[in-house]
């Protein structure tokens, strides 16, 4: 498959909108009422409470899931309106980091990696070795690692791998879900530092999902909190914030500095009132 070149655009244009994006699964309503623009060229880290639809948010980019209200357009593109071939087309121009790395078990590193470009016959046969090894490279893996499984690797080596195959297709825009969950602090800074060496190197849009706070205010260039449908009043809107990784300690809203700090004072409140759940 050949992908499509993307047309020459502005810095300032939205490479992602969101127009009054809804999601529901079935009774259980997750995102409403979402309007989001992502400009190109931009880090967004999306964060907020578990279950508030930031993993739904990533798929819906993608058109992994297709919102139950509103519109998603890439690069001026509703997802929607896409045939089939035009979709996975436009598929291609996306990276994808996976919260637990979601590496293939059976099958090696190198076949991980080059599954991509191999499965859309992107790259000759015979280029395949050189741009595996190039992405390890890229992400600070050692020689050798090629013919190994992923079970032989470390949580880290995974997760960095997961990048390699991400950046294998040469993406405009990198999703990441929870990038360091489950990382210690050393290796979780070894990945933002990777995030950041991919967005000043390969000009790439960034959208991060995470609990983190390190890692929005190492990578993100803007951060948007969402809130828990479920704990807003009527008519709320549920991106709390949309603004600098610098605002947030200072946000008007008590929640949104709440989470920042992590202080749980309000939510079990909530919880002792049978508001709640954890």
């Amino acid at each position: 498959m050949t992908r499509v070149e993307a047309p020459a655009r502005g810095p300032d244009e939205s490479v992602v909108e969101m127009i009054d994006l809804s999601m529901r699964f079935r009774q259980h309503l997750v995102l409403r009422d979402i309007d989001l623009r992502i400009k190109r060229g931009e880090t967004l880290a999306i964060i907020g409470e578990s279950g508030c639809g930031k993993t739904v948010m990533l798929k819906l980019m993608i058109a992994l899931l297709k919102p139950s209200q509103g519109v998603v357009k890439f690069d001026g593109q509703d997802l929607s309106r896409l045939n089939e071939k035009d979709l996975s087309q436009t598929r291609l121009r996306f990276g994808f980091l996976f919260q637990m790395a979601a590496l293939f078990d059976s099958l090696t590193i190198f076949d991980n990696v080059a599954f991509g470009p191999r499965e859309h016959k992107l790259f000759p046969t015979e280029d395949l070795p050189r741009l595996v090894h190039e992405r390890l490279t890229e992400v600070g893996l050692p020689e050798g690692l090629e013919s190994k499984k992923p079970a032989e690797l470390s949580g880290g080596q995974r997760k960095r791998v997961g990048l390699a195959r991400a950046l294998a297709l040469n993406p405009e825009v990198m999703l990441y879900d929870e990038p360091t969950t489950g990382l210690d602090p050393i290796m979780s800074d070894v990945i933002n530092e990777l995030i950041l060496q991919t967005q000043r190197t390969k000009k790439t849009t960034g959208v991060v999902v995470t609990h983190d706070m390190k890692t929005v205010l190492k990578v993100a260039d803007r951060v948007v909190m969402l809130y828990p449908i479920a704990r807003l009043k009527p008519g709320e809107p549920q991106i709390l914030y949309d603004g600098s990784p610098e605002g947030l300690e200072k946000a008007a809203d008590p929640r949104v500095r709440q989470f920042v700090q992590g202080e749980a004072g309000e939510r079990l409140r909530e919880l002792a009132q049978g508001r709640g759940e954890l």
